[in-house]
């Protein structure tokens, strides 16, 4: 059977004097997780939040906190992130040299386990941890900053993750440009959880609903093909 259609709009696009009434918005709107994107200046050229809003924003969500660490190091925060109550950690491939270790770490933390991978990024690198991860992230663009173009030629490295993942209870997200249009080509390559920022933020709370709708009809269309 095919796994759920996900969407999980992430709120570095986001009103961040707003973060309580934005995240019962979306959710409001359809929204199934909130990607919460933590950078560093230093993994990644920007930085943004930490465990702490993640703390201020958890009793305003409902559904799940999706944590995706552009971090490096990672491990030293790992405590942190769980404590705060974000229920996904997805950790880079490319920001450790010890990825066994830190994705044991957070499954004993009792959480979702989650790698992320770099556009650069084989798909190889999976290969030895598929059984201590809940999710992939194939990252669609360079990470580091939310509108970017999507980068078409991570849709082969979509087909080959899900070849990888065969029959495993592994969701494949996929992070970066994604819009109705874009969405398709990533479902139809094998993903199932959708982020996407710039598209489901623009126009504002009033346009929240339709936004993700559009998302979510474009790329169920694709997984019924």
């Amino acid at each position: 059977m095919p796994r759920p259609i996900v969407i999980a709009p992430s709120i570095l696009s986001a009103d961040f004097a707003s973060l309580g009434a934005e995240v019962r918005a979306i959710e409001d709107a359809g929204a199934d997780w909130v990607h919460y994107d933590v950078m560093d200046g230093h993994f990644v050229p920007n930085l943004t939040i930490g465990p702490g809003v993640a703390a201020a924003i958890r009793p305003h969500v409902k559904t799940k906190i999706d944590t995706h660490l552009m971090i490096s190091p990672a491990d030293p925060y790992l405590d942190e992130f769980a404590e705060a109550g974000c229920d996904t950690i997805t950790i880079h491939a490319e920001a450790g040299p010890h990825l066994h270790r830190s994705l044991q770490h957070i499954r004993k933390l009792g959480k979702r386990a989650g790698v992320a991978i770099n556009p650069g990024t084989p798909p190889d690198v999976v290969d030895y941890v598929l059984n201590l991860v809940d999710l992939i992230l194939v990252m669609t663009v360079n990470p580091g900053f939310g509108g970017q173009a999507f980068i078409p030629e991570t849709v082969a490295k979509i087909e080959a993750i899900r070849a990888k993942v065969g029959h495993r209870d592994i969701d494949i997200e996929v992070d970066g440009g994604i819009t109705p249009e874009t969405a398709p080509l990533v479902v139809a390559a094998g993903a199932n959880a959708l982020v996407a920022g710039s598209f489901v933020f623009q126009g504002g709370p009033s346009a929240y609903a339709a936004n993700i709708a559009a998302i979510r009809r474009a790329a169920q269309a694709a997984a019924k093909r």
